[in-house]
């Protein structure tokens, strides 16, 4: 008989059995009719219940029918313990659905290969370098005129592919009155061919349109771009974009898969490299560089042949570094080239959140082994609940795989069903990080697919969970001694002693869990209460261009009007957001040598402190008359590098740029430090100029672009969005020909740098309130379920006239003690495991006391909560009762 039938004669049950009594049957009366005696017929035949188990050890596959029964009777024991398994269902489906999440970002993030021809040949060349002011770092941007020498060093090994940095750029396709954000991209025109990608509609750029700056203006829109932007028109071909002074014409839209090589970004539009304005500059790095290595190439000399290469574009370019000290020159040429793997591409993204994912997975495991200890827990008082009936089993030649198999399928429909409730929220959960982490001028966008990837995933933390939780207990059932259980006696192997073992290896985990827990709240904490040195409540931004450039005095006109609209109270100017963007540049004091340590310049108009509402602290602000170079006014860092013990009021300094310039200003003001660049980062030297600039013959240039600072009555972000729709009309109503081409607050600034200690913070508390939880309900169950074991010998204990603290530490005396190790072993995983991840901390340390203190106190106070039900009714323990019933 075929495998198949003998599986499908599994399901037949009942039917099969009908089947074979009707047979047996049917030749007892072939027997009868033959002249045979019945009785003498039905003894030769034998017993009938003895035939049809042989018949069906031929007809059915064993094994199949007992996993049948085991999920009959798995079902039924859930059924009968309605309330349990309910509690390990849902905990069990917080934290896979939990797992599952986080493994859904970090897979789109980190793994998931790009949906390109062979992506592991593909390789990110980076450099592992030192900063001009000698701070190592890794950096993956590129000059184009270093890439071309490289792709061509390079052209028998591999495939060398530009793709820039993905950019938000205001276009349009009709006028500027319908101007629009896109995320643009620049890239290589052999990056598709070198992808193995097809159009979906049109035609896509080629290898030849990267020879002439400016030569072919084409554009190819990303799929998800064109659906949501143009709704699949295939009439969009040939239609044209203006983006700045260039006007682009469609001719394709790329595949449907790809959304370019930046993970947590979807590139919307695609142009020709050499459209890219600084395609000609040596002194910007603007791009990354890809190598799609050939087969059979050696990774080692390639990079060693890049290397080189590199090295000597950058000394060659070191010569016109001027005006910049010697130890800076010798910092910036100590580089080395870098081959990294990027099947998943390269995205800013990737590196600033890789060790927070790393650490939500870890934190989200962490809550998974306390549910799966847990339902451990759960599963051995169960098991110890049926101990006669495993002794029964094994009296009447069950085997011990038997009983192992029976207990792991009941724990294997629990992690079912756990995993199809996880699943429902983890298909809801992606997406939600990805808002909260998400902003409304970078969004962050990433494929989150339900594939094989997923599903295989989900698979094997299923079986891993089964094994978790139900492999210990099976293993203990299963070794029941017949005659001890039978008689009652206790269990040989101390199952008390398991039980309360994983106590401590719970109390361990959660402590681990609340205290990284803690450490995230604390850091974002510092950070929300770090003095900033200005307000940015009511500051609303207002980026503007104007396309050709206009004289100051257009853009102060666009100021006043700004000005006189109802619940502004003031208006100032400044070349970009504070906290958006850098200049730096070396400073000479006194007519000296450059210095190593960089200074950073913001263009700002008169007025801007006051608007900011930044502290002067000595000198002036600056006047409408000043200029630069000229005036400058400086932060109180800058004083204390330069000016030390000094009053610095009057006192010049001159800017060295690198080709040797030196621009010379005079310090007519100082100001508290503020935040130049990024909240976390040191207090830095700030020099602010005056935005009314002039050349060296005092020539007073044009300005295209600036940002507005408005400073509205209203505070709420909400009250000043509301706004935005009216000021940007009455920037464009001016006359001056300029645009607004953004609109954000301050606030929208300085929370999007800490979107990260924001989302680790939230989501720490979420998994430190659920271990919390898990582990108060663990605590109750093990001492419920020890109080009602030592039922009798509590009341025997009562009866003599023990006293209730006795009574008390008889009771929690075991689990206190569990707790207490628990406690000090998650103090040593704590100290040990955050050490690598200091990194995601700020100004907050491991080895606080108080950072201890506090996941102790609160674990305290859950066992207190937790014991309390159990030590109440062991106090409530009535001994006559129980002399009598026992």
């Amino acid at each position: 008989m075929s495998l198949w039938s003998r599986v499908w004669n599994v399901f037949r049950g009942d039917r099969l059995n009908r089947d074979l009594n009707e047979e047996f049957e049917s030749h007892l009366e072939e027997a009868i009719a033959a002249g045979r005696d019945p009785e003498e017929a039905r003894r030769a035949f034998g017993s009938l219940l003895r035939q049809r188990e042989a018949a069906r050890g031929v007809l059915v596959w064993n094994w199949a029918d007992g996993l049948r029964a085991d999920v009959v009777l798995g079902l039924r024991q859930l059924r009968r313990n309605r309330a349990t398994s309910a509690v390990a269902v849902l905990s069990l489906a917080l934290a896979m659905g939990a797992c599952v999440s986080a493994f859904r970002l970090i897979d789109a993030l980190l793994w998931r290969p790009l949906p390109i021809a062979e992506p592991g040949r593909l390789f990110a060349i980076s450099r592992a370098e030192l900063s001009f002011e000698g701070k190592p770092r890794d950096f993956d941007g590129w000059a184009y005129p270093d890439f071309e020498l490289m792709r061509a060093a390079a052209k028998d090994n591999a495939e060398l592919i530009a793709v820039s940095y993905a950019d938000h750029m205001d276009l349009t396709y009709a006028s500027d009155d319908e101007m629009e954000k896109g995320l643009v991209q620049y890239v290589s025109g052999g990056m598709w061919e070198s992808f193995g990608l097809r159009p979906a509609l049109g035609r896509l750029f080629t290898e030849q349109e990267d020879r002439v700056p400016g030569a072919d203006p084409v554009a190819v829109l990303s799929y998800d771009y064109w659906s949501r932007r143009f709704g699949r028109d295939p009439k969009v071909i040939g239609r044209t974009i203006r983006l700045g002074d260039q006007l682009l014409e469609i001719v394709g839209v790329g595949p449907k898969s790809f959304t370019g090589t930046e993970p947590g970004t979807m590139t919307e539009i695609f142009l020709p490299i050499m459209l890219n304005r600084w395609v000609k500059r040596d002194d910007a790095t603007w791009h990354r560089t890809f190598a799609v290595v050939r087969p059979g190439a050696e990774l080692e000399p390639l990079r060693a042949r890049l290397d080189a290469v590199s090295m000597a574009f950058e000394r060659e370019r070191a010569k016109g570094f001027k005006g910049m000290p010697q130890q800076s020159i010798d910092n910036y040429l100590h580089q080395r080239v870098e081959l990294l793997p990027a099947s998943s591409g390269a995205s800013g993204m990737q590196q600033d959140y890789h060790e927070a994912l790393a650490c939500l997975g870890a934190l989200v495991v962490l809550v998974l082994l306390i549910a799966c200890v847990n339902v451990a827990n759960l599963m051995t008082a169960l098991a110890a609940a049926r101990a006669r009936e495993m002794a029964l089993r094994v009296s009447i030649g069950a085997g011990r795989w038997r009983l192992v198999q029976m207990v792991l399928v009941e724990s294997a429909i629990l992690a079912g069903m756990a995993g199809s409730l996880g699943a429902v929220m983890a298909w809801q959960a992606a997406p939600l990080v990805l808002r909260m982490v998400s902003s409304p001028d970078n969004a962050v966008r990433l494929v989150l697919p339900a594939d094989w990837r997923v599903l295989s995933f989900s698979l094997v933390l299923v079986t891993g969970v089964t094994l978790l939780f139900g492999l210990l207990p099976a293993l203990r059932a299963s070794a029941v001694r017949p005659v001890s259980a039978l008689k009652g006696g206790n269990n040989p192997h101390g199952r008390h002693r398991m039980m309360y073992g994983m106590i401590a290896v719970q109390v361990a985990i959660c402590f681990l869990v609340v205290f990284i827990s803690g450490l995230f709240v604390t850091t974002f904490d510092r950070l929300e209460r770090l003095p900033l040195g200005f307000s940015p409540k009511g500051l609303l931004l207002l980026e503007s261009v104007a396309p050709h450039g206009k004289m100051p005095e257009f853009w102060s006109r666009v100021a006043e009007t700004l000005q006189a609209r109802p619940g502004v109270e003031k208006v100032a100017e400044s070349g970009w957001p504070m906290m958006s963007s850098s200049w730096n540049d070396s400073v000479a004091i006194d007519g000296g040598a450059p210095s190593v340590d960089l200074v950073y310049f913001l263009t700002v108009s008169p007025g801007w402190f006051g608007t900011m509402q930044m502290q002067m602290i000595s000198g002036r602000d600056f006047l409408p008359t000043d200029v630069s170079p000229g005036a400058a006014v400086v932060n109180q860092t800058f004083v204390k590098l330069f000016f030390p013990n000094e009053n610095p009021v009057g006192r010049f300094f001159e800017r060295a740029d690198d080709d040797g310039t030196r621009v010379k200003f005079q310090v007519a003001g100082v100001v508290a430090d503020a935040p130049y660049r990024s909240v976390r980062e040191p207090q830095l030297p700030v020099a602010f100029v005056p935005l009314r600039e002039v050349d060296a013959k005092g020539v007073v240039q044009l300005e295209a672009n600036t940002t507005f600072l408005v400073r509205l009555a209203a505070q709420d972000q909400k009250a000043l969005m509301a706004r935005a729709g009216e000021l940007r009309k009455a920037v464009a109503a001016s006359g001056a020909g300029i645009r607004v081409s953004n609109v954000q607050t301050q606030q929208e600034l300085i929370d999007g740098q800490t979107v990260r200690e924001r989302l680790l913070a939230m989501l720490g508390v979420f998994f430190a309130s659920v271990a919390l939880l898990l582990a108060g309900i663990g605590l109750y169950g093990v001492l419920n379920y020890s109080a009602l074991q030592r039922r009798r010998e509590i009341g025997i204990r009562i009866a003599v006239g023990a006293r209730s603290a006795a009574i008390v530490q008889l009771v929690t005396g075991s689990v206190v003690s569990m707790v207490a190790v628990g406690v000090v072993a998650g103090i040593g995983l704590g100290l040990v495991l955050t050490r690598s991840i200091e990194s995601l901390f700020f100004r907050v340390k491991a080895t606080d006391a108080t950072m201890m203190a506090l996941p102790v106190a609160v674990i305290l106070v859950v066992t207190g909560i937790a014991v309390a039900p159990g030590v109440l009714r062991a106090l409530q323990i009535d001994p006559v009762e129980i002399l009598r019933t026992e």
